[in-house]
């Protein structure tokens, strides 16, 4: 079937809404994904001008790769599949673009050349991409994970097995994935002497999505591990508290109910996943010719308006534990203001919420007489 995305209009195997079957991959679902790939492309040109070679390092149908040759990029597409290489050429013919299509593994095209810009978007895990690009990447690496049950701790051994790291399965199990993909790209990076720096991050239709923009030196590299720590969480009251370092701290006890059901998830990212003038620039460049235009700015809104504190709470989740009724957002929000705690929305669902306030402090704010 043909397919039309922003610029260009492709040709993609018909397949069910989640792209899984025998064809060359092609994933519906991941428009918004796409189309935000552009918007940001487009936005990084100006952030680094120099920026000019892209590599689709996964290609699969080519719909990305396309998309980037269309917008001027010097792109090339790689895929092990002869049937997806083939594919990825007829839509570029299809759209009278010039573009290198080769049918290797990624990780050969990676260590055989040095681009600008380097995206991972696999089936699954992209930590066995890591190396390779952040070894032969100049200015960003873009990542797609898509095997959220591991990151999250859903399945516990496999995402410490494939991410070294322990992720744990709480009330923001979300944000819990976004923190510990960044903290294995951040050490990966470093091995290569490199800092990242994620300069916008999403966690949309199960799937993590974040934009690392590269630095290469020791002292960046060292920069970037210095932004890694533990979270300590209470099972009993949502309590939670970070502290950075790559040797954990564990509490024995929770310092507000006492209780002892204590997690320790780590090492994660605990930095900004976001850079907001970023986001705000990949907004500007969000046009009409999108088809999830509208998700897109609505997405980066919440985004740029987020605060960065490493873990967020849902006001249902807690007014369930407390026994209390829940109240409207804006409402919850602004209890918390009044009595001096920052507060902001968080793109990770509508009742989450980010703030200094620990659960107590939460809770006697927003409590109605």
């Amino acid at each position: 079937m043909n397919v039309r995305e922003g610029a260009v209009e492709v040709e993609v195997p018909e397949q069910t809404d989640e792209g899984i079957g025998d064809e060359v991959f092609f994933n519906p679902v991941q428009e918004l994904n796409r189309d935000l790939t552009v918007a940001t492309l487009r936005a990084y040109r100006e952030r680094e001008p120099r920026a000019e070679t892209y590599l689709d390092a996964t290609a699969a149908s080519g719909v990305r790769g396309t998309r980037a040759a269309a917008e001027g990029w010097d792109t090339t597409l790689a895929d092990i599949d002869p049937d997806a290489v083939e594919l990825c050429r007829r839509n570029l013919k299809r759209n009278d673009l010039d573009a290198e299509v080769v049918q290797r593994d990624a990780n050969a095209v990676m260590h055989d050349s040095v681009f600008d810009v380097v995206d991972i978007d696999p089936f699954g895990t992209p930590i066995p991409f890591a190396d390779a690009a952040f070894a032969n990447t100049r200015d960003l690496v873009c990542v797609t994970a898509t095997d959220t049950a591991p990151l999250c701790g859903a399945h516990f051994k496999s995402g410490v097995r494939k991410y070294s790291a322990i992720p744990r399965n709480t009330d923001y199990h979300t944000e819990m994935g976004v923190r510990i993909l960044l903290s294995a790209l951040a050490r990966t990076a470093a091995r290569y002497d490199a800092g990242v720096t994620p300069v916008l991050t999403h966690a949309t239709s199960h799937y993590v999505r974040t934009y690392l923009e590269l630095d290469h030196s020791a002292t960046d590299a060292n920069a970037a591990i210095d932004e890694l720590g533990h979270v300590y969480h209470c099972e009993d009251c949502l309590y939670r508290e970070h502290d950075s370092g790559l040797i954990a701290d564990p509490l024995d006890s929770c310092p507000e109910c006492g209780g002892n059901r204590m997690l320790t998830a780590g090492p994660l990212w605990l930095g900004p996943a976001h850079d907001a003038e970023f986001v705000a620039a990949v907004r500007e460049e969000v046009d009409d010719e999108m088809g999830t235009a509208t998700r897109a700015v609505r997405l980066l809104d919440a985004l740029e308006d987020e605060r960065h504190e490493p873990t967020h709470y849902d006001q249902h989740r807690l007014c369930k534990e407390w026994t209390r009724s829940a109240s409207g957002m804006d409402e919850f929000l602004a209890r918390l203001r009044d009595v001096g705690f920052p507060a902001s929305r968080t793109h990770y669902g509508g009742t989450t919420f980010k703030t200094p306030a620990t659960v107590t402090e939460i809770r006697e704010a927003t409590r109605v007489e």
